[in-house]
């Protein structure tokens, strides 16, 4: 079978991840080419990886006719014109959450993928392939915990990282909390549920980390959402986990319920000496999320040879970026939001 011909943009730390699996682990694929304008990430690609075709420019990288696809790992603030750009020249698109940082031009995106419906467009909510909430949505839409009556999600990155959030947040904007981490899981509630957003009411504190005050940033976010099908939705969100990173998913139904990686958990491993009994715990996402960052990317690939359309739409972008505006405009209006 031919190999899928791929071009990506953003060589950080996440794309250098998915720059890795696309080379090492993704099926009938080929990193063609990349782009960054950061010489040591090009320097990694093309010595590390083996990728011949180097550019400092996206718009260069997909004038080459070559390409079949690319993959948007950019800031998130580039993403709406990247993948207007990419679907123009005929290329089936990837792309790393959020679709845009505005509303508008979330809108304009989706109107503009509706637009080539013989082109892929698949969004990165990657704990949809994760395979433990794989296992959750199967038990649910088996009916095992009968109908869904509440959900609690928390999102907090390890502490290890909240010095180095804080200086980019003196220089760049995330685009806030919500947006920044609890569209995961915003997106989750919308998958396992089937329901739209109806309200949401959000706090927040800078209490770790006072500095963020100045920049307009949050170090703990935290809703309360009430969904159209009566479900409640509570979100909590932070940069600051002394354990490790801590992403956990209660499901709680008539029939039963299911909790979600509630020890951010390692491997198998316990250790039982003078310290007591401890396990060891996952550090960042790119080892929690790690087989689940190499299916969706398989995905994408598999959609392009059987002329499928992705599961994850714009609207799931959309929808979730929705919400997630709503929550940072809750929190700075103190004032319930009804979408």
């Amino acid at each position: 079978m031919t190999k899928i011909k791929i071009g990506q943009v953003g060589l950080g730390r996440l794309g250098q991840v998915h720059a890795s699996n696309i080379v090492n682990h993704v099926k009938n694929a080929e990193l063609y080419a990349v782009a960054s304008v950061v010489d040591a990430e090009l320097a990694y690609a093309k010595d590390q990886l083996g990728v011949q075709h180097c550019y400092k420019s996206y718009n260069e990288m997909i004038g080459n006719d070559e390409l079949d696809a690319v993959v948007i790992v950019s800031p998130s603030g580039f993403h709406a014109v990247q993948i207007t750009q990419a679907l123009e020249k005929g290329l089936h698109v990837f792309s790393e959450k959020p679709i845009g940082l505005e509303l508008e031009h979330i809108k304009q995106v989706v109107t503009e993928i509706d637009k080539h419906p013989d082109k892929v467009f698949q969004l990165g909510f990657m704990r949809r392939f994760d395979e433990s909430y794989l296992y959750a949505k199967e038990a649910v839409d088996n009916g095992d915990l009968g109908k869904i009556t509440a959900m609690r999600c928390y999102g907090i990155d390890p502490s290890a990282g909240l010095d180095s959030f804080i200086q980019f947040a003196k220089n760049s904007a995330s685009g806030g909390i919500f947006l920044d981490m609890s569209i995961h899981d915003i997106d989750l509630v919308r998958w396992f549920t089937g329901s739209e957003f109806k309200s949401v009411y959000s706090l927040g504190n800078n209490i770790a980390a006072p500095e963020l005050s100045d920049c307009e940033e949050l170090e703990t976010g935290a809703c309360l959402s009430e969904l159209e099908d009566g479900t409640i939705a509570y979100f909590l969100a932070g940069r600051n986990a002394q354990h490790g990173y801590h992403v956990e998913t209660e499901i709680i139904g008539t029939e039963g319920m299911i909790r979600i990686g509630n020890a951010p958990e390692k491997n198998l491993v316990t250790l039982y000496d003078k310290n007591g009994v401890v396990r060891p715990t996952s550090g960042h996402f790119p080892e929690r999320f790690k087989f689940a960052f190499v299916n969706e990317l398989n995905t994408f690939v598999n959609s392009i040879q059987n002329k499928e359309q992705s599961t994850i739409t714009g609207v799931d972008g959309l929808k979730s970026t929705e919400v997630a505006i709503a929550m940072q405009e809750s929190f700075e209006s103190k004032q319930i939001i009804k979408l």
